[in-house]
């Protein structure tokens, strides 16, 4: 079968790569409905990460379970299923606590731009939809998979209330669902620091009050005029730099939270700062699994509709113009179709 490759910095490559098989009693074999390319993918493509050999790219996915190994209990062949890019068990201290991305035996999902993944651990990974969804829903339920989680998550870290001001450090897919999590969780306004119409757009659709173009220093400043000079309640940062990092932190106010999903790279941040700030912060990989039954039924019933965030859709075989496309700003969000 055709899968993705990625050999070094710009070198992606569609290519046969060994198809899926079994090899642990707790696997499935997913017949893929979709995949995507993911931003944090960009940063190994543009050698921001190490190649030390060549990945086999994909860790966003959803589909039909075409085998289950012979321990699996709770999906069945046949069912159209949506997994987290981590892989859980579900049930260790830290799954049961809601930190799936932690999970005594975590694995990090790969190889899912191809036509047929396996995913381990399916019972505790694997979420499976009452009945086969409509096609139309087949985007937003792949973004559950880990964009949205992860803008969810966000969200949810950054403590959004009902009535607060949240605002959005990046203007990614993952941002574009921080604006639509925080809409959903009553944030009363939702600012959306953006420089790309596209982008600002969506956003404004997803449910943003206001966009603020500027960056660094004048971003915050621009926050704290917005805000009366307070500052926001909630802060999603969704990139992963120096500059978005100290721009989310400066922009919460006193008692504030920052919710961090962006990787960080190079990131490095001042303790005596944050000591006198008073500002709390929980990110990591987002825990996509303790929020996928409830992002599913609102995909399933309609009341969202993240899948908007897909705006280039390519043949599988074409998939390396879909990482020039979102690594050059022109797409916000690959989906090849395999």
């Amino acid at each position: 079968m055709l899968g993705t490759v990625l050999y070094g910095p710009g070198d992606i490559r569609c290519e046969e790569v060994e198809e899926p098989k079994i090899l642990a009693p707790t696997d499935a074999l997913v017949k893929l409905s979709a995949s995507c390319i993911c931003g944090s993918d960009l940063w190994p493509y543009r050698g921001l990460q190490p190649v030390i050999e060549p990945m086999h790219m994909g860790h966003e996915y959803c589909g039909v379970v075409v085998e289950v190994g012979s321990a699996v209990r709770t999906v069945k062949p046949g069912q159209f299923v949506v997994g987290s890019f981590c892989i859980s068990d579900n049930t260790c201290p830290h799954c049961l606590f809601g930190f799936q991305s932690s999970c005594e035996q975590r694995e990090f999902m790969s190889r899912a731009q191809a036509p047929y993944a396996r995913v381990p651990l399916a019972d505790g990974t694997l979420v499976a939809t009452p009945d086969l969804p409509a096609d139309d829903l087949i985007p937003s339920l792949l973004a559950a998979s880990d964009v949205l989680g992860t803008g969810w998550y966000a969200a949810d870290a950054a403590r959004v209330q009902p009535g607060s001001t949240a605002v959005v450090v990046g203007d990614g897919a993952v941002g574009l669902m921080g604006v639509l999590a925080a809409r959903h969780m009553g944030a009363e306004r939702i600012v959306a620091m953006s420089r790309h119409k596209a982008r600002q757009d969506l956003a404004l659709e997803f449910g943003a009050t206001d966009i603020v173009s500027e960056r660094g220093t004048a971003g915050v400043a621009r926050i704290r005029e917005l805000t009366g000079g307070v500052g926001a309640e909630s802060v999603l940062e969704c990139v992963g730099t120096q500059e978005s990092m100290e721009q989310a932190i400066n922009c919460a106010r006193p008692g504030g939270s920052i919710g961090f999903v962006g990787v960080p790279h190079g990131v490095q941040l001042d303790g005596q700062g944050l000591f006198f700030a008073q500002k709390s912060l929980l990110g990591g990989p987002a825990p996509v699994r303790r929020f996928l039954p409830h992002l599913m039924a609102l995909v399933l019933e309609r009341k969202i509709n993240p899948g908007k965030v897909f705006d280039l859709t390519l043949p599988l075989a074409d998939v390396a113009e879909g990482y020039r496309a979102m690594d050059g700003r022109r797409a916000i969000k690959t989906l090849p179709r395999v």
